[in-house]
């Protein structure tokens, strides 16, 4: 079920910061292996740091890494097939946007083990869905189906079963074109509109318009910015 042990959360860091070094990038996408996304934490992991101060560590670790994941200058989404469940569903909150499977479940399972999120999941998840769908997630601990997250704006999209006639894919070829929508263009435009975006969801608006005339100057006059303007292309 791809439960996190301690040496999946230092793996997960060390992808990030491969990931943070890849100036080239546009897009990534976030899928579990065998058809199943992400079961939370492993529970001999969590055993074994039972106590308050080594559950902060995690939680601080955690934090950071799924943070970073979230910053990165790339348009990023989640591919939830299978279960979403605990750390699970929080790791889909690290991502821009969520792609789920028809038979796909996110769920925020916390409560049912005497939990609060950990991981920054609560608060990606108030803006992602709005507090008052946040607080039925995680009060009601409720299964999200692809319905749901669609009609909460949790879920960005749904991807056909690869078995069926009209699924053009598989869910990952499924998940390549969708996002390949996004991130069509050179590489430092793409990154540029991610940290715009990126500003304006975490920082105050002056400091947010601040970074964008910043970002701003890094791609006005630059090699996509003039080849646009010399081949005098068209707005379509």
């Amino acid at each position: 079920m791809n439960a996190l042990s301690g040496g999946m959360m230092v793996d997960l860091e060390e992808r990030v910061s491969e990931l943070e070094n890849w100036t080239d990038g546009k897009g990534l996408i976030l899928c579990g292996a065998a058809e199943t996304f992400c079961s939370g934490s492993d529970l001999n992991a969590v055993r074994a740091i039972s106590n308050p101060q080594d559950g902060m560590k995690m939680s601080m670790f955690m934090q950071n890494t799924l943070t970073r994941l979230l910053r990165l200058p790339l348009i990023s989404v989640a591919l939830v097939e299978g279960r979403a469940l605990g750390g699970g569903a929080e790791l889909t909150t690290a991502c821009d946007f969520r792609l789920m499977a028809s038979d796909s479940v996110i769920q925020f399972v916390h409560k049912h083990m005497g939990l609060v999120p950990g991981w920054g999941g609560g608060a990606r998840l108030v803006r992602i869905v709005g507090s008052q769908n946040a607080l039925k997630l995680l009060g009601g601990a409720l299964k999200v189906d692809p319905k749901l997250g669609l009609q909460i704006g949790l879920a960005d999209g749904v991807v056909e079963d690869a078995q069926t006639v009209e699924a053009p894919g598989s869910h990952l070829e499924q998940a390549e074109k969708w996002l390949g929508t996004y991130i069509k263009g050179p590489a430092p435009v793409i990154q540029a509109v991610k940290k715009v975006v990126l500003s304006g969801r975490e920082l105050p608006l002056s400091e947010a318009l601040k970074t964008e005339m910043g970002v701003f100057g890094t791609v006005w006059g630059g090699p996509a910015n003039l080849q646009a303007l010399a081949s005098k292309s068209k707005h379509k």
